[in-house]
Protein backbone atom coordinates (compact mmCIF):
# COMPACT_ATOMS: atom_id res chain seq x y z
CA UNK A 1 0.00 0.00 0.00
CA UNK A 2 0.57 3.76 0.09
CA UNK A 3 2.59 5.29 2.83
CA UNK A 4 -0.59 7.38 4.24
CA UNK A 5 -2.92 4.28 4.14
CA UNK A 6 -4.86 3.65 7.54
CA UNK A 7 -2.19 1.72 9.69
CA UNK A 8 -3.35 0.35 12.50
CA UNK A 9 -0.63 0.00 16.01
CA UNK A 10 0.30 -3.65 16.02
CA UNK A 11 0.70 -4.20 19.74
CA UNK A 12 -2.02 -2.18 21.03
CA UNK A 13 -4.45 -3.58 18.36
CA UNK A 14 -3.59 -7.51 19.51
CA UNK A 15 -4.25 -6.97 22.86
CA UNK A 16 -7.93 -5.73 21.83
CA UNK A 17 -8.37 -9.19 19.88
CA UNK A 18 -7.13 -11.22 22.85
CA UNK A 19 -10.64 -9.86 24.38
CA UNK A 20 -12.95 -10.81 21.37
CA UNK A 21 -11.28 -14.20 19.89
CA UNK A 22 -10.15 -17.19 21.86
CA UNK A 23 -9.04 -19.36 19.10
CA UNK A 24 -6.69 -18.01 16.91
CA UNK A 25 -3.00 -17.07 17.09
CA UNK A 26 -2.35 -13.46 17.76
CA UNK A 27 0.91 -12.00 16.68
CA UNK A 28 2.39 -9.13 14.26
CA UNK A 29 4.65 -9.72 11.01
CA UNK A 30 6.60 -8.36 12.24
CA UNK A 31 7.57 -6.18 14.86
CA UNK A 32 10.80 -4.36 13.90
CA UNK A 33 13.03 -4.45 16.74
CA UNK A 34 14.67 -1.31 16.10
CA UNK A 35 10.59 0.43 17.83
CA UNK A 36 10.86 -0.82 21.09
CA UNK A 37 13.50 -1.92 24.01
CA UNK A 38 13.35 -5.29 23.89
CA UNK A 39 12.93 -6.23 27.61
CA UNK A 40 9.55 -3.83 27.55
CA UNK A 41 9.15 -5.90 24.56
CA UNK A 42 9.68 -8.91 26.25
CA UNK A 43 7.12 -7.45 28.47
CA UNK A 44 3.88 -6.74 25.69
CA UNK A 45 4.28 -9.99 24.55
CA UNK A 46 4.34 -12.34 28.11
CA UNK A 47 1.11 -9.73 28.81
CA UNK A 48 -0.47 -10.37 25.49
CA UNK A 49 0.46 -14.55 26.03
CA UNK A 50 -1.14 -14.25 29.12
CA UNK A 51 -4.29 -12.34 28.19
CA UNK A 52 -4.89 -14.78 25.48
CA UNK A 53 -4.56 -17.89 27.23
CA UNK A 54 -1.26 -18.70 25.01
CA UNK A 55 -1.86 -17.61 21.62
CA UNK A 56 0.79 -15.21 20.71
CA UNK A 57 3.25 -15.56 18.02
CA UNK A 58 5.95 -13.10 18.47
CA UNK A 59 6.57 -12.12 14.91
CA UNK A 60 10.45 -9.82 14.98
CA UNK A 61 12.71 -8.79 12.57
CA UNK A 62 15.44 -6.16 12.11
CA UNK A 63 13.50 -3.60 10.47
CA UNK A 64 13.42 -2.31 7.17
CA UNK A 65 11.41 1.16 7.03
CA UNK A 66 13.93 4.29 7.34
CA UNK A 67 11.04 6.94 6.09
CA UNK A 68 8.93 5.81 9.18
CA UNK A 69 11.88 5.53 11.80
CA UNK A 70 12.81 8.96 10.67
CA UNK A 71 9.32 10.70 10.93
CA UNK A 72 8.93 9.40 14.10
CA UNK A 73 12.53 10.00 15.33
CA UNK A 74 13.75 6.95 15.79
CA UNK A 75 17.16 6.04 15.43
CA UNK A 76 18.21 4.04 12.17
CA UNK A 77 21.20 1.82 11.51
CA UNK A 78 23.01 -0.04 9.04
CA UNK A 79 22.00 -3.41 7.76
CA UNK A 80 24.58 -4.48 9.70
CA UNK A 81 23.92 -3.24 12.99
CA UNK A 82 20.24 -3.57 12.67
CA UNK A 83 20.90 -7.67 12.74
CA UNK A 84 23.48 -7.41 15.23
CA UNK A 85 20.50 -5.86 17.80
CA UNK A 86 17.95 -8.36 16.37
CA UNK A 87 20.21 -10.96 17.10
CA UNK A 88 20.91 -9.73 21.03
CA UNK A 89 17.07 -8.90 21.49
CA UNK A 90 16.32 -12.23 20.38
CA UNK A 91 18.35 -13.22 23.03
CA UNK A 92 16.98 -10.83 25.42
CA UNK A 93 13.24 -11.90 25.04
CA UNK A 94 14.22 -15.87 24.96
CA UNK A 95 15.87 -14.94 28.49
CA UNK A 96 13.30 -12.80 30.10
CA UNK A 97 10.40 -15.56 29.07
CA UNK A 98 12.39 -18.72 30.36
CA UNK A 99 13.80 -17.00 33.45
CA UNK A 100 11.05 -14.68 34.54
CA UNK A 101 12.37 -13.88 37.94
CA UNK A 102 15.37 -12.60 36.47
CA UNK A 103 17.93 -12.32 33.49
CA UNK A 104 20.65 -10.44 33.24
CA UNK A 105 22.25 -9.42 29.81
CA UNK A 106 25.35 -7.68 29.08
CA UNK A 107 25.57 -6.70 24.80
CA UNK A 108 27.03 -4.56 22.54
CA UNK A 109 23.71 -2.58 21.89
CA UNK A 110 21.29 -3.57 24.85
CA UNK A 111 21.82 -4.82 28.28
CA UNK A 112 19.21 -6.01 31.21
CA UNK A 113 19.98 -6.65 35.13
CA UNK A 114 18.28 -9.00 36.94
CA UNK A 115 14.87 -8.03 34.96
CA UNK A 116 11.87 -9.64 35.45
CA UNK A 117 8.95 -10.66 33.69
CA UNK A 118 6.30 -11.58 35.78
CA UNK A 119 3.16 -12.53 35.34
CA UNK A 120 5.24 -14.76 33.06
CA UNK A 121 4.06 -16.27 29.64
CA UNK A 122 1.62 -19.18 29.37
CA UNK A 123 3.26 -21.08 26.60
CA UNK A 124 6.36 -23.08 27.82
CA UNK A 125 9.19 -22.72 27.75
CA UNK A 126 8.01 -19.54 25.81
CA UNK A 127 6.03 -18.21 23.14
CA UNK A 128 7.10 -18.96 19.40
CA UNK A 129 9.88 -16.96 18.22
CA UNK A 130 8.93 -16.30 14.75
CA UNK A 131 12.13 -14.26 12.76
CA UNK A 132 11.25 -12.54 9.28
CA UNK A 133 13.32 -11.69 6.41
CA UNK A 134 15.71 -13.29 3.80
CA UNK A 135 19.25 -11.88 4.98
CA UNK A 136 21.38 -14.94 4.02
CA UNK A 137 24.37 -14.05 5.97
CA UNK A 138 22.71 -12.55 9.29
CA UNK A 139 19.08 -13.34 9.40
CA UNK A 140 18.96 -16.69 8.45
CA UNK A 141 21.88 -17.06 10.72
CA UNK A 142 20.03 -15.27 13.54
CA UNK A 143 16.97 -17.58 12.52
CA UNK A 144 19.23 -21.14 12.74
CA UNK A 145 20.49 -20.02 16.31
CA UNK A 146 17.24 -18.75 17.73
CA UNK A 147 13.51 -19.06 16.32
CA UNK A 148 10.93 -21.10 16.55
CA UNK A 149 9.67 -20.23 13.00
CA UNK A 150 10.70 -17.99 9.87
CA UNK A 151 9.12 -16.17 7.99
CA UNK A 152 10.03 -15.58 4.01
CA UNK A 153 8.56 -13.67 1.31
CA UNK A 154 8.26 -14.48 -2.48
CA UNK A 155 7.18 -17.70 -4.89
CA UNK A 156 8.81 -20.87 -5.42
CA UNK A 157 12.09 -19.73 -6.27
CA UNK A 158 13.20 -17.79 -4.24
CA UNK A 159 11.88 -19.88 -1.17
CA UNK A 160 13.60 -22.44 -2.28
CA UNK A 161 17.03 -20.89 -2.38
CA UNK A 162 16.45 -19.04 1.06
CA UNK A 163 15.53 -22.39 2.47
CA UNK A 164 18.90 -24.11 1.10
CA UNK A 165 20.49 -21.67 2.78
CA UNK A 166 19.25 -21.78 6.16
CA UNK A 167 19.86 -25.55 6.30
CA UNK A 168 23.32 -24.67 5.69
CA UNK A 169 23.36 -22.25 8.73
CA UNK A 170 21.37 -25.29 10.82
CA UNK A 171 24.51 -27.54 9.61
CA UNK A 172 26.69 -25.50 10.49
CA UNK A 173 25.91 -24.94 13.97
CA UNK A 174 24.12 -28.31 14.51
CA UNK A 175 20.25 -27.41 14.89
CA UNK A 176 17.57 -29.73 13.48
CA UNK A 177 16.56 -28.00 10.27
CA UNK A 178 12.91 -29.81 11.08
CA UNK A 179 12.52 -28.12 14.31
CA UNK A 180 11.53 -24.75 12.30
CA UNK A 181 8.07 -23.99 10.92
CA UNK A 182 8.92 -22.91 7.34
CA UNK A 183 6.16 -19.73 6.95
CA UNK A 184 5.76 -17.14 4.24
CA UNK A 185 4.53 -13.86 3.99
CA UNK A 186 2.03 -13.18 0.50
CA UNK A 187 -0.51 -11.38 -1.40
CA UNK A 188 -3.68 -13.34 -3.10
CA UNK A 189 -5.14 -11.67 -5.74
CA UNK A 190 -7.85 -13.92 -6.47
CA UNK A 191 -11.07 -13.95 -9.27
CA UNK A 192 -13.70 -16.53 -10.62
CA UNK A 193 -12.42 -16.12 -14.35
CA UNK A 194 -10.02 -14.02 -16.15
CA UNK A 195 -11.35 -11.21 -17.44
CA UNK A 196 -12.27 -10.30 -13.72
CA UNK A 197 -9.13 -11.50 -12.50
CA UNK A 198 -6.82 -9.20 -15.00
CA UNK A 199 -8.71 -6.19 -13.60
CA UNK A 200 -8.06 -7.39 -10.60
CA UNK A 201 -4.13 -7.29 -11.14
CA UNK A 202 -4.42 -4.24 -12.43
CA UNK A 203 -4.33 -2.96 -9.25
CA UNK A 204 -1.51 -4.37 -8.22
CA UNK A 205 1.28 -4.56 -11.30
CA UNK A 206 3.72 -2.34 -11.79
CA UNK A 207 4.22 -1.36 -15.80
CA UNK A 208 7.16 -3.75 -16.73
CA UNK A 209 6.85 -6.45 -14.46
CA UNK A 210 6.43 -9.92 -15.94
CA UNK A 211 4.56 -12.85 -15.08
CA UNK A 212 7.10 -14.85 -13.67
CA UNK A 213 8.56 -11.95 -11.74
CA UNK A 214 4.83 -11.05 -10.42
CA UNK A 215 4.77 -14.71 -9.33
CA UNK A 216 7.36 -13.64 -7.03
CA UNK A 217 5.64 -11.20 -5.56
CA UNK A 218 1.56 -11.86 -5.76
CA UNK A 219 0.21 -14.94 -5.51
CA UNK A 220 -2.96 -14.93 -8.15
CA UNK A 221 -5.24 -16.66 -10.38
CA UNK A 222 -8.88 -18.23 -10.12
CA UNK A 223 -9.09 -20.35 -6.93
CA UNK A 224 -7.70 -23.62 -9.24
CA UNK A 225 -4.83 -21.48 -9.96
CA UNK A 226 -4.54 -20.45 -6.15
CA UNK A 227 -4.53 -23.68 -4.86
CA UNK A 228 -2.32 -25.15 -7.21
CA UNK A 229 0.59 -22.14 -6.32
CA UNK A 230 0.11 -22.94 -2.90
CA UNK A 231 0.87 -26.53 -3.59
CA UNK A 232 3.96 -25.45 -5.12
CA UNK A 233 5.27 -23.26 -2.20
CA UNK A 234 4.57 -26.56 0.21
CA UNK A 235 7.12 -28.35 -2.28
CA UNK A 236 9.53 -25.68 -2.12
CA UNK A 237 9.87 -26.35 1.67
CA UNK A 238 6.72 -23.98 3.20
CA UNK A 239 4.59 -25.40 5.80
CA UNK A 240 2.41 -22.14 6.65
CA UNK A 241 1.33 -19.92 4.43
CA UNK A 242 -0.14 -16.02 5.98
CA UNK A 243 -1.90 -14.38 3.51
CA UNK A 244 -3.45 -10.79 2.93
CA UNK A 245 -5.78 -10.15 0.13
CA UNK A 246 -6.22 -7.56 -2.69
CA UNK A 247 -9.56 -6.29 -3.49
CA UNK A 248 -8.62 -5.77 -7.22
CA UNK A 249 -10.29 -2.05 -7.49
CA UNK A 250 -6.54 -0.44 -7.79
CA UNK A 251 -5.17 1.58 -5.69
CA UNK A 252 -7.55 3.97 -4.48
CA UNK A 253 -7.37 8.30 -5.44
CA UNK A 254 -9.17 9.20 -2.49
CA UNK A 255 -11.09 8.54 0.63
CA UNK A 256 -14.55 7.80 -1.49
CA UNK A 257 -13.18 3.96 -2.43
CA UNK A 258 -11.98 3.06 0.72
CA UNK A 259 -15.41 1.56 1.28
CA UNK A 260 -15.27 -0.29 -1.83
CA UNK A 261 -12.00 -1.61 -1.79
CA UNK A 262 -12.67 -2.81 1.69
CA UNK A 263 -15.95 -4.74 0.23
CA UNK A 264 -14.12 -6.30 -2.68
CA UNK A 265 -11.08 -7.40 -0.04
CA UNK A 266 -13.81 -8.91 1.43
CA UNK A 267 -15.74 -10.75 -1.30
CA UNK A 268 -11.47 -11.56 -2.20
CA UNK A 269 -11.55 -13.55 1.08
CA UNK A 270 -14.77 -15.38 1.09
CA UNK A 271 -13.98 -16.39 -2.32
CA UNK A 272 -10.32 -17.92 -1.22
CA UNK A 273 -12.11 -19.55 1.83
CA UNK A 274 -15.34 -21.52 0.41
CA UNK A 275 -13.01 -22.65 -3.25
CA UNK A 276 -9.18 -22.62 -1.98
CA UNK A 277 -8.97 -23.35 1.89
CA UNK A 278 -11.17 -26.73 1.73
CA UNK A 279 -8.61 -28.24 -0.65
CA UNK A 280 -5.84 -27.99 2.12
CA UNK A 281 -8.17 -29.14 5.08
Amino acid sequence: GTIDEPMLESWTTISALTQVTSKIKLGTLVTGIIYRNPALLAKMGANVDLMSNGRLVLGIGAGWFETEANAYDIPFFTVLERGKRLEESVQIIKGMWTNPKGFTFQGKYHKVNNALCIPEPIQKPHPPIMIGGGGEKQTLRIVAKYADDCNLFGGPKGITAKLDVLKKHCSAIGRDYDEILKTALTTVVIAENKRELASALAGVRDPGVSDEQLDEIVLYGTPEEVAAKIKNRMQAGIQYLIVNFKGGLGKPSSNQLTDAVANSEKNSLKLFAEKVVPQFQ
